[in-house]
This record gives C-alpha cells, structure tokens and sequence, in this order.
C-alpha cells in the first residue's frame, strides 16, 4: 500500500544509511543474517525473508538506524538498485529455481550485468567460483572476487559470453574465447578464510561448507564498511540457526533438524550435511505459488546421497517425490498423514520446500 501511494518510498526510507544487499538464488537468507550479526549492534534486515520491495519498506520503517542488511530476491536486484544507493552487493550464486515462472538462469546474470554498472561508489563483492556471477560482476567497477566452495556447476556448463563449453579443472574454470575465473581474489576458503592476504580462523555453528562459503562473503562485505574480521568473524560463529534454518525442533517426541532445500543446488548442498548413519530422513514437497508449481526440479537432485537412511516422503507432491527416490534405488516410505510418522528416539533430518518448511516450523517446537 505504501509503494502504491508513494513509488519513492523505498528510497526516502533507505537515504542516508549504509546499506548492504545480498543476492543470489541460493544462502540469501542466511548471508544477510550474517552481515547484520557480524555488524553488530543495530542493524535493519529483513529477518522473515520478504525480499522485495514491500518486504524491504517493511524493514526500513521499523527502524531508524544507520545500518542496513538486506536480502535481495535475484529477479528484483536490478530494479531495487535504482531506488536504493547500496554501499556493498554480495552475488552469491546463480541456478535454477521455480521452473515455472525463472527457467532461465543466463537472463538474470544479464540483467544484473546490465544495472551493476549504474552503482557509484559501490563494492561488489562476487563468487568467483560461479560462470554466471563472474559474467554479471564483471561489468561493476569495483569487485572483490571470492574464492568460495560452489560445488553446483550444472547451470555453468557453457560460457555466459560465446555459449561453447566451459573447462572446470581443479577448482579453475575457462573458456577458449578468455572468458574464465578471476585471477584477482581477495577472498578464498582453504585452511581458514583468508581477507586481502591476511588468515583467520573460522569456526562456525552452523552446517555445512555452504555455510562457510555464506560467512566468508559476509566478513568480506563487512570489511567494506569498516568492520574488522576477527570482530564480525568472533560473532558469526555464535549463529546456530536462521529464521528456522538448521535449528533443532521437538514434535511428537522426536528431534528433528529442519532444513530449506527449494531447488537442486541447494537441496544437493544440504545432502552433503547428513551423516552417513542411520538416521532417518524426512523430506516434505509442496509445489503451491511460494514454492513454484513445476517439481520437475527433483529429478537434477542427487538423491542417490541417501542410500542406506530410510526416507518418509511427505508433503502434497510426496507421490512424485517417491518415484524420484525409487529410480535413485533410496528405500522410502509415503506419508499420507503426518501422525501415523513412527515415534523412535532416531534423530531425523527434515528437508522441505517453502511451505513445507514454514508448516513443520509452526507445529514444532524449539528443543
């Protein structure tokens, strides 16, 4: 309603204060939560994820401080960049997501390679490791590339620029026409996190190497508006858990840990955090507007991880779930209702889509 009556109400909120926006189509939610963490203080962020323009008008009018952290839908950066003057853009990644209304990744790189030059006094700071960020950020004029853990190469198969086929060799990219990974990086993830040639140690709460490359991106952010590392590294790593993300959660006698997994990339990111014990897994899929209604996506997962857990399959789109498990020869079982789910003393993982993930947050408890 605000917008309606006022367009420019997102730029008279966000004047005069230092804003960060992350974006990217995987780890927004919880890469924004790390820079308003690793801030300190009070920092204005949009923590539920509403990540356009209403959500971000939303945010700014609760809070009168100077400091911004806010997550960016992909699809909506360009437009929000014209209204706001960010001090520092984090490009996280790049793939497939809601087949049915974003089915072309190489369309949305373009458009953020088109608006990143229209930032003055602006840094980007970009994943290095990603083809399709490396084409959008490489048009802005200031750029700390980041050479952060991106094991999903499967939307970066063919150049952004002259579409032949990339060479991934060693954690190295290119193509034959020169398009290939910045040689400059001041940022890189090995045995610590390393800032414009000075190490760290990094210790995080939170799962998974996704998970540091998200904190890696954060501190460097962070840098730029004159945080020093081992302060915003020191309260990172207190973060367990994001809007529900990774926390542990109590229903029915049981400990669950509640993951978001909305499309391939992310889904195969979080595979990689799950023990190879016999824990049982759970995986909720709904495909209602929030999630996208096409779950054809299930098919680029690498299901095939879970092989050896035993695997409820639950959500509306539990049947199409099941036929995916069965050709990755994963033993599973269809849920009709969630109260007939056995009650052991077996931890269980719990990956869900959007809504999925939002239901099992309300009937679960905190542990």
């Amino acid at each position: 309603m605000g917008l309606a009556l006022s367009p420019r109400l997102l730029a008279t909120l966000a004047r005069d204060r230092t804003t960060i926006f992350v974006s990217g189509t995987n780890g927004k939610t919880t890469t924004t939560a790390l820079v308003a963490v690793g801030w300190g203080g009070e920092v204005v962020t949009n923590e539920t994820g509403s990540n356009m323009p209403a959500g971000h008008v939303a945010a700014l009018a609760q809070s009168n401080s100077p400091r911004a952290s806010l997550e960016v839908d992909e699809a909506w950066l360009a437009e929000v960049i014209r209204h706001v003057e960010p001090r520092v853009v984090v490009l996280l990644n790049l793939s497939r997501d809601q087949l049915d209304r974003a089915n072309e990744v190489r369309q949305m790189a373009e458009r953020w390679r088109q608006v990143l030059p229209e930032l003055v006094d602006c840094v980007v700071v970009a994943n290095a490791n990603d083809p399709l960020v490396v084409y959008a950020a490489s048009s802005a004029t200031d750029v700390r590339w980041c050479d952060v853990p991106t094991p999903w190469q499967a939307d970066a198969r063919s150049c952004p620029k002259c579409t032949l086929a990339l060479e991934h060799v060693a954690g190295d990219w290119r193509c034959s026409c020169g398009f290939s990974k910045p040689a400059t990086i001041t940022t890189s993830l090995g045995d610590g996190l390393v800032v414009a040639g000075k190490r760290y140690e990094m210790k995080l709460a939170l799962p998974g190497v996704f998970n540091e490359a998200n904190a890696a991106m954060a501190v460097t952010a962070l840098v730029e508006v004159g945080v020093e590392p081992e302060d915003a590294l020191t309260r990172i790593s207190e973060v367990s858990a994001v809007a529900g993300r990774f926390s542990l959660r109590s229903w029915n006698e049981r400990t669950l840990r509640l993951l978001l997994a909305k499309n391939p990339a992310g889904f195969d990111a979080l595979l990689s955090t799950v023990e190879p014990d016999d824990s049982d897994v759970w995986i909720a899929i709904n495909a209602r507007l929030a999630d996208g209604h096409d779950p054809s996506w299930l098919y680029d997962v690498a299901f095939e991880k879970l092989r050896g857990h035993r695997v409820w399959c639950l959500g509306e789109r539990r049947l199409d779930l099941a036929t995916r498990l069965d050709y990755a020869d994963v033993e599973f079982r269809v849920v009709d209702d969630v109260n007939e789910l056995p009650r052991e003393q077996r931890p269980v993982e719990l990956f869900a889509n959007y809504t999925a993930f939002s239901e099992w947050l309300a009937r679960s408890v905190p542990c």
